[in-house]
């Protein structure tokens, strides 16, 4: 009789006739991708071993065999001396036809009380939830780069923008401080999402449960669940956790496409706000002159790859009936795609925000262009007692007449500014200038250098956490 493990047949292949044909082999199989979640299919079931031994299901003697192959698997793959074989579909048949080789008897009894279904979801649990880890690490690194960069320059004036035209003064540091907080909100989110991650599907075995007398409790503990699945049926064909992670990716990559487009425009010669570092850039090939910030640009184009991944985890669940389905096979590409784009791209950014430059005179150029001290002389007029749609429209005038003179408003004569409106006085140039416009918008949240500095401080408080 042929040998549950031999290359021609598989774990299941009694039921059947005929053999599998090569090319349904090649189209089912997911070894050469799922082989990543390896050493968390070791760890489920060494913890699952581990179990069965202390419900009397397995020996004590079984379950130190199982630990003893194990060890030497986990050798083997990290070594990349571990051989994977097509014919045995997935990572989980190909570590158990290993074990079975090494343990005998004993390897055969691991998977008492389970199935590939409640299996693979423990792994991608698992692996998810390590994956969440790294990614808080890496927003960590990220964020602490652009605090440092917003604390070099808490005071450094750019031009503020709406609709990408002149808008009002703000500080370097207060917009470097803006992404700070949107990839501290993507911290929380992955955070949340971590907690529905960490439920321990392992015990539903096939859809509806096992006869043998398992503790769940006691593998969530192992493996450091915070709860188990409480229903069979959904614990084998739940894959919320896997969108939920992708959706918060792709907020991640959308947060960093934004950043990216800025970036690109400021290192512009055009603008010429920043430098990007020689090592995230490259040349062209025909114009020697060029210096193209590719990674910046690379990750705009990555963020829509991570969207294609969360649009395809959708699809792929909105059809399914309950329980498990083969088309769950195909949540794993896009998965590990998502959290290899994601890592890279923090780490990448993390290092290139360092490597930024900051032309703080090109900045202050570009703020004293657009009248972008306009709303301040508005709010200049309404403490003087005008209401503040009559102060829109005196300065509307005055910025007119800005215009046909070719000035700054600071640049007109106080006879001139008054003839918009007699409530103008001497002290109207504090007010036009620079300095004195970000530094009058000193509030929680607002743009001047002492609440950048409390902002930082915020910050990094959290960053300690």
């Amino acid at each position: 009789m042929t040998s549950q493990f031999s290359k021609k047949a598989e774990a299941w292949s009694a039921r059947f006739s005929e053999p599998v044909s090569d090319l349904v082999k090649r189209y089912t199989a997911s070894v050469f991708f799922d082989k990543r979640l390896a050493l968390f299919d070791i760890q489920g079931s060494l913890a699952h071993a581990e179990m069965l031994a202390a419900q009397g299901i397995i020996s004590n003697e079984d379950r130190a065999e199982i630990e003893r192959g194990m060890a030497q698997i986990r050798g083997e793959i990290e070594a990349g001396s571990f051989e994977w074989l097509l014919d045995l579909e997935d990572v989980h048949l190909n570590i158990e036809k290993r074990l079975t080789e090494l343990v005998g008897d004993a390897g055969k009894r691991l998977h008492t009380g389970r199935s590939r279904n409640d299996q693979v979801a423990t792994d991608i649990r698992l692996y998810v939830r390590a994956a969440i880890d790294d990614v808080l690490a890496l927003l960590n690194g990220l964020r602490t780069a652009l605090t440092d960069l917003g604390e070099r320059h808490f005071d450094t004036i750019m031009p503020g923008f709406t609709h990408l035209q002149v808008a009002q003064p703000i500080t370097f540091g207060h917009h470097m401080l803006a992404y700070v907080e949107m990839f501290g909100r993507d911290a929380e989110r992955m955070q949340d999402a971590r907690r529905r991650v960490n439920r321990l599907p392992l015990g539903a075995a096939a859809l509806a449960g096992t006869t043998f007398p398992i503790d769940r409790l006691r593998v969530a503990k192992t493996l450091g669940f915070e709860d188990v699945c409480h229903n069979s049926l959904d614990a084998v064909s739940d894959r919320d956790f896997a969108i939920e992670f992708t959706a918060a990716a792709s907020l991640i990559m959308m947060h960093v496409s934004r950043m990216s487009e800025e970036l690109v425009m400021w290192m512009s010669p055009r603008i010429g706000f920043i430098d990007i570092a020689d090592r995230f850039c490259t040349g062209s090939s025909i114009m020697p002159q060029k210096k193209n910030p590719d990674v910046p640009e690379l990750a705009r184009g990555k963020t829509g790859r991570v969207y294609g991944h969360l649009a395809s985890l959708l699809t792929l669940m909105k059809g399914q009936p309950l329980a498990y389905n083969k088309d769950n096979q195909e949540d794993k590409e896009p998965l590990f795609d998502t959290v290899d784009t994601v890592l890279d791209t923090l780490r990448i950014f993390t290092d290139m925000a360092g490597g930024i430059t900051v032309k703080a005179e090109n900045m202050r150029a570009a703020a004293l262009q657009g009248y972008a001290t306009a709303t301040d002389l508005a709010d200049y007029l309404v403490k003087k007692g005008l209401p503040f749609r009559d102060a829109h429209e005196a300065v509307a005038h005055a910025v007119r007449a800005c215009d046909v003179a070719d000035v700054d408003l600071s640049e007109m004569s106080l006879e001139t500014l008054q003839g918009f409106s007699p409530l103008i006085g001497e002290d109207v140039f504090a007010v036009l200038t620079l300095e004195g416009s970000v530094a009058a918008r000193d509030h929680v949240g607002g743009t001047a250098p002492n609440q950048v500095k409390k902002a930082i401080e915020r910050v990094r408080g959290q960053l300690k956490d």
